[in-house]
């Protein structure tokens, strides 16, 4: 499977904080927010990832995660001129994609719970239909909608219903089959002129190959596109390192652990920090 991650965007929710930097490279407690969405990636057993981003940011993306060859994994990168809707990921990435199946992630979206590494990587092994990840939220109307059957599998989805059919917010991590790139090519642009994510997941439904998974009780999930949301995710990473003393998408130690690296290799990855970093990674290995 490969996996796509969508960085571009012109940040205007976060202004004047991405008025010179992509949202995505902004600190989300003690890495960048990219981090994080390449962590959940790598848990659903992807290597190959497209990271599309705005031109103008391309650059400084490059700078911070190179060709992913350090942790065992292969980045490449695309550019999104402007923001044209989230389906527009799969016509950038056609080549990339190929005919395989593929995973869309948000570039802001960040997700956390006991359990949720398992339920990524049972997503990662899709090879027919679609396969969304859903939220339970109490402000249903702000978010798109999916309604689920007793077999996890979609009824219906709404985008930000007046009278939403349920609470199950539709996140942005998406897993579909090799379809996918025909669908997106044959999406029309919606009323604000973009190529809607719904419009996909929409096609599936119609073939009765739209999946639910419910992330579990207690799991979070951020969109960290806002002032307050940045702030509070940043604070929930805070305090689930310090209390339980191990890091949230450290993407050297999801390396490790998904055997991409050795002890060696994760041991030469630790000289290159000063920080609290270098002894943490150091304690993996016991070194």
């Amino acid at each position: 499977m490969k996996g796509i991650i969508l960085a571009g965007g012109a940040g205007s929710r976060l202004k004047p904080l991405t008025s010179a930097i992509s949202k995505q490279l902004l600190p989300v407690y003690d890495k960048p927010m990219i981090h994080y969405p390449i962590s959940t990636l790598m848990l659903a057993g992807i290597r190959d990832i497209l990271i599309i981003t705005t031109p103008q940011s391309q650059a400084t993306f490059r700078d911070l995660l190179g060709d992913g060859s350090r942790i065992g994994m292969n980045f490449t990168y695309a550019a999104q001129a402007e923001p044209r809707g989230l389906a527009e990921a799969f016509l950038i990435g056609k080549d990339f994609v190929g005919n395989e199946p593929s995973a869309l992630a948000l570039g802001d979206n960040i997700f956390y719970g006991a359990g949720l590494g398992a339920q990524i990587r049972a997503a990662g092994a899709v090879t027919e239909g679609a396969e969304i990840f859903a939220y339970d939220v109490k402000d249903p109307e702000r978010y798109g909608i999916v309604e689920v059957d007793e077999t996890g599998r979609a009824r219906s989805i709404e985008e930000k219903p007046e009278n939403p059919k349920s609470s199950l917010a539709v996140t942005g991590l998406y897993f579909y089959d090799n379809q996918v790139v025909d669908i997106a090519s044959d999406v029309q642009p919606s009323e604000r002129g973009e190529l809607e994510i719904t419009s996909v997941n929409q096609a599936y439904l119609e073939q009765g190959k739209l999946n639910v998974t419910q992330l579990a009780r207690g799991s979070a999930w951020f969109d960290a596109g806002t002032f307050d949301s940045l702030f509070d995710v940043s604070q929930f990473i805070q305090a689930i390192e310090h209390r339980q003393n191990f890091k949230v998408a450290c993407l050297e130690e999801v390396a490790w652990r998904e055997g991409l690296i050795s002890d060696t290799e994760l041991d030469k990855l630790a000289e290159e920090y000063v920080n609290g970093f270098k002894p943490y990674l150091k304690s993996l290995i016991g070194a």
